[in-house]
């Protein structure tokens, strides 16, 4: 019998943070070794590509995006938040979507299909339950209005991309839907960093940090879209990203790694625009899928380490610090980065020594991730507070 007592159960961040490290450790490694023959890959309809991409992204990425959600939109309305058994049964959802996505190839399609969406029908349910019930107590209510568009559709993204004939539309929604996401996240916190830390202000414009969102909002149907209005759309986010970025004190920021990782995130999501947006003007024969990458190791892999230091200290009692263990992690990540964009451009015929570098290297990361807070999860706040 579980006990929804107690303290892995008392906030939205322990369990699913838990899941996060533990699925960044395994699931890069997984897939190379699935991609190199040495594991099967799993017996189902979707090819092994579709399985990886999902995994990363409903797998890893929504541990850490539900995770972060649970935590904050709590906070954002001023309420307990789901605790106890709501997470229980939001923990073995994701656990179930894991073992259908590797294991469930020969099931009923109804169960398939029961087990890959409960998890995030439900979540994304509970997270618009509480964006709506509280509105009016939302401090964020305006820029929170993203999260009631974007919430829903990553369930539509979701089934695309396991779709044979969709996969395409699927991953690139999905994409931008975690685009979207992270844009809002970084920008609200690199203005709180700043100011609490450099005691500088952030260029903070309503009419450009809208402009910025809603196309960010639009590029969610880039897929759907002719192909130049795609690319012009993400040229034109890509440039004001940067050009906003030149008003953020990068200087400030890159004296600090905690902060500056936050930079290189961004800066990996405007690469990312610039790169799929110029693709149909200038053929550069990139080596391996560069555009997706840069997102998935740029923005994700440096922000989410971060982003799970951060919290994981705070909302446990803890300081707000990051000492040479937790640096080392960010240097991690970074050289996780640089192994697998840069490498194969420079050496391509190691193309498959680089992937099990950049892959090592998360698998490192995140367990020095797990090994340092997971016992944070289990234990009570150590300042006495209930959560």
């Amino acid at each position: 019998m579980i006990n929804s007592k107690h303290p892995l159960w008392l906030v939205g961040f322990r369990p699913f943070f838990s899941l996060a490290c533990l699925a960044g450790l395994s699931l890069p490694i997984l897939w190379i070794l699935v991609f190199k023959g040495v594991l099967p890959a799993p017996a189902a309809a979707y090819a092994p590509t579709q399985w990886h991409a999902h995994e990363m992204f409903y797998g890893f990425g929504w541990a850490v995006l539900g995770g972060f959600l649970l935590t904050s939109t709590k906070n954002w309305v001023n309420i307990r938040g789901y605790h106890g058994g709501i997470l229980i049964y939001l923990t073995a959802a994701w656990l179930v979507e894991r073992l259908v996505m590797a294991f469930g190839g020969q099931l009923p399609s109804v169960l398939f299909w029961l087990g890959s969406q409960l998890f995030l029908i439900s979540m994304v349910a509970l997270l618009l339950t509480t964006l709506i019930r509280y509105r009016e107590k939302d401090g964020y209510r305006q820029d929170n209005l993203f999260f009631l568009i974007i919430l829903p559709t990553f369930g539509l993204a979701k089934i695309l991309i396991l779709l044979p004939d969709t996969f395409q539309l699927g991953w690139t929604m999905t994409l931008g839907l975690f685009r979207v996401a992270f844009l809002i996240m970084i920008e609200r916190t690199v203005t709180q960093f700043m100011k609490s830390i450099f005691k500088v202000e952030v260029l903070r414009l309503p009419w450009l940090d809208n402009s910025i969102k809603l196309l960010g909002v639009t590029l969610v149907a880039a897929g759907f879209m002719p192909p130049g209005i795609a690319a012009a759309l993400s040229l034109i986010l890509g440039a004001l990203l940067l050009g906003r970025f030149i008003f953020w004190h990068p200087r400030h920021a890159f004296s600090r790694l905690d902060v500056g990782i936050m930079y290189l995130g961004y800066l990996a999501i405007a690469s990312q625009l610039l790169i799929e947006g110029s693709q149909l003007f200038v053929n550069f024969a990139w080596v391996g899928t560069v555009s997706v990458h840069v997102f998935t190791f740029g923005a994700m892999g440096l922000v989410i380490p971060a982003m799970i230091i951060r919290i994981s200290n705070g909302h446990t009692g803890r300081k707000v610090a990051f000492g040479t263990y937790e640096k080392s992690i960010l240097w991690i990540m970074i050289a996780a980065f640089v192994l697998r964009l840069i490498g194969p451009q420079l050496a391509p015929d190691l193309y498959l020594r680089w992937l099990d570098m950049a892959a090592t290297c998360w698998f490192v990361a995140f367990l020095l991730l797990g090994w340092r807070f997971i016992p944070f999860y289990i234990r009570p706040r150590i300042d006495g507070k209930d959560h």
